[in-house]
């Protein structure tokens, strides 16, 4: 008997074992190919970077609870509803700034809503949305656009002049129409340039209406064509000279101004 061939018919052909094309494309495709490692981190570095992380976390939890406490302290003083309360925290979470700005742009939000409980005059300049208005009570009398001056600190030489951010409540020192302004050297500084030996004044400067909020800070209308300061004076607020002129007789020192 075959033992190749036990059934004794026809020789039975043994299938081959070589690999078809097909899957020798496949294997070759699949063969891992040598590659350069990247360095693995040392343990040292690895363990600062998880420190660091976690210091940070740790303190940003803390700072939020310290604005959540203040938060809740002013809120307890204050008259406004709890749909006004939501909607200012709902506001105040979008906003990335400082401590020190957070808590001035909540004390005006607060003061604000306090004010359109009051039959008075005044003015809210929303920063996030950039508009300005003028209010009586919970009616508003007149908005326009407004432009807000970048922050910006400007040195030369020993000298320096900061323009910081403005939020909070204020009243009206004073207001100035038709007047000669000196222009500050940071004018020309500010964009590279070099102030003159004798600084000029110009007539509508820093424009033809001026709100004086104090500090240096100011609401103004647009400076004259001849002016070199062009836009908002830093930190401060410029608004359309005819929205300024329409409110300007109903303006006084005791007229309140909320920056939020």
């Amino acid at each position: 008997m075959d033992l190749k061939n036990p059934t004794g018919g026809a020789p039975v052909e043994t299938p081959s074992r070589e690999p078809s094309g097909i899957l020798a494309v496949k294997t070759r495709f699949q063969r891992k190919r040598p590659g350069r490692k990247l360095p693995r981190p040392r343990t040292r570095t690895v363990l600062v970077l998880f420190v660091l992380v976690l210091v940070g976390a740790v303190g940003a939890s803390v700072h939020r609870r310290v604005l959540e406490a203040d938060f809740e302290a002013r809120v307890a003083r204050s008259r406004a509803t709890p749909y006004e309360i939501k909607r200012i925290r709902r506001e105040l979470a979008d906003l990335e700034i400082d401590e020190k700005t957070l808590a001035g742009a909540l004390d005006a939000r607060l003061k604000h809503v306090e004010a359109t409980k009051r039959n008075e005059f005044y003015m809210s300049i929303d920063t996030r949305k950039k508009v300005f208005a003028f209010r009586f009570a919970d009616k508003t009398l007149r908005d326009a656009p407004v432009e807000v001056g970048a922050p910006q600190t400007i040195a030369a030489g020993k000298k320096t002049w900061t323009f910081a951010p403005l939020t909070g409540s204020f009243n009206v020192r004073g207001k100035i129409r038709d007047g000669n302004w000196r222009v500050p050297a940071w004018v020309y500084l500010r964009t590279g340039g070099k102030p003159p030996r004798e600084l000029p004044t110009v007539k509508n400067g820093l424009g033809k209406y001026v709100i004086l909020l104090g500090n240096d800070y100011v609401i103004h209308s647009p400076p004259a064509p001849g002016s070199p300061l062009k836009g908002a004076k830093p930190g401060s607020f410029m608004v359309p000279e005819a929205d300024l002129a329409a409110i300007w007789r109903r303006v006084g020192p005791e007229t309140r101004v909320y920056v939020f």
